[in-house]
């Protein structure tokens, strides 16, 4: 017995001080790695591996005891296999998790979300981000079936369950038809994509940016900073607005009502005079034209285009505010007005 404490207090400190030396000597070398921009790995790898890397050791090396039979006493002993077997699977897990992040990360590094033209990489970043959600909650449901099964109460629990798995299998599934109706929606979302990242939408009448694209929500960013919160079955089952749904390029619009002596082609020289002073205008489309005329004014539409959605909404308010100005300073006798003729004869 006194031979046995001894050799399991030697094998302790023993591990330990492996245990230290792996570490220190993994860390480095991941360290070391990650600082050379040409190998795949991150600059901040070895930081966030750490965590798992240290657990994956330990519990590897309490493994190693336990088929040792270093431990005197087999419930010691039980604990001690059933908390390493854990930690092996769960530091695996965590490890494949974090590999995944990076590779997503080394590919999303050749598309730029802010360019101008970034309707492809919207299309990748939008794919990328929904798979790594299916994947991380793929894995972390092996995790938990592969560490609930390494006990012997819990799978002789699920084997008198098999029985009846037909039954239950379909208690589950009708109540939690919506639950997995959302999560087929996210995949759907992810292989069709009616939506992206950073697309403009119109949703339930507000108008904003797809922020988030999850598995079982999408989160849309209004205009004035809100945050709209959807489910992702809304985007398959109802009609909404995409205005980038095939590019980022937008028209915008402005209406300006005018008394009929308004002279269009001055008003058409200084609109195009305004567009092309801005870097707002994107040099494309540039009209003006007549589009309605009633017993009071007429009423002239501004056509013009811009590079994305909210460059236009800027490109219209700076337009109407400019030939505001223009027609109140060159021409304001042709500003809207009513007229009322009074015939003289008819009074006397």
């Amino acid at each position: 017995m006194l031979e046995m404490e001894r050799n399991t207090t030697t094998y302790l400190i023993g591990g330990i001080l492996i245990l230290i030396f792996t570490f220190s000597l993994a860390f480095f070398i991941l360290k070391r790695v990650g600082k050379d921009p040409r190998n795949i790995l991150p600059v901040n790898f070895a930081q966030k591996i750490r965590i798992p890397l240290l657990i994956f050791l330990a519990s590897l090396i309490a493994q190693i005891a336990v088929i040792g039979d270093v431990f005197m006493f087999e419930t010691t002993k039980k604990i001690v296999g059933h908390i390493s077997i854990i930690g092996i699977i769960f530091s695996v897990a965590w490890f494949l998790i974090l590999l995944f992040k990076v590779f997503k990360k080394r590919m999303l590094k050749k598309y730029d979300v802010d360019s101008t033209d970034n309707l492809k990489a919207r299309k990748v970043y939008t794919q990328y981000m929904i798979l790594e959600n299916i994947i991380i909650f793929i894995i972390v449901i092996l995790a938990l079936g592969i560490a609930l099964m390494s006990f012997d109460s819990i799978r002789s629990v699920g084997i008198s369950l098999l029985t009846s798995a037909g039954i239950a299998g379909i208690i589950i599934g009708l109540a939690a038809q919506k639950a997995i109706g959302t999560l087929l929606a996210g995949i759907q979302i992810a292989i069709t994509q009616p939506i992206r990242l950073d697309d403009v939408v119109i949703v339930e009448g507000e108008w904003g940016w797809i922020e988030e694209i999850n598995l079982t929500y999408v989160v849309v960013r209004v205009w004035d900073k809100r945050r709209l919160v959807v489910p992702t079955t809304y985007f398959i089952e109802n009609t909404f607005q995409n205005w980038t749904r095939t590019s980022a390029d937008i028209l915008g619009t402005v209406y300006i009502y005018a008394d009929y002596g308004l002279p269009v082609d001055a008003i058409r020289k200084e609109q195009t005079r305004l567009l092309e002073s801005t870097d707002l205008w994107d040099g494309n489309v540039n009209v003006l034209q007549v589009t309605n005329t009633t017993e009071k004014s007429v009423e002239l539409r501004v056509l013009v285009s811009a590079r994305n959605s909210p460059t236009a909404w800027d490109l219209r308010v700076f337009l109407r505010e400019k030939l505001m100005d223009f027609i109140q300073r060159e021409y304001p006798e042709f500003l809207p007005k009513t007229r009322v003729t009074v015939d003289k004869k008819a009074e006397e």
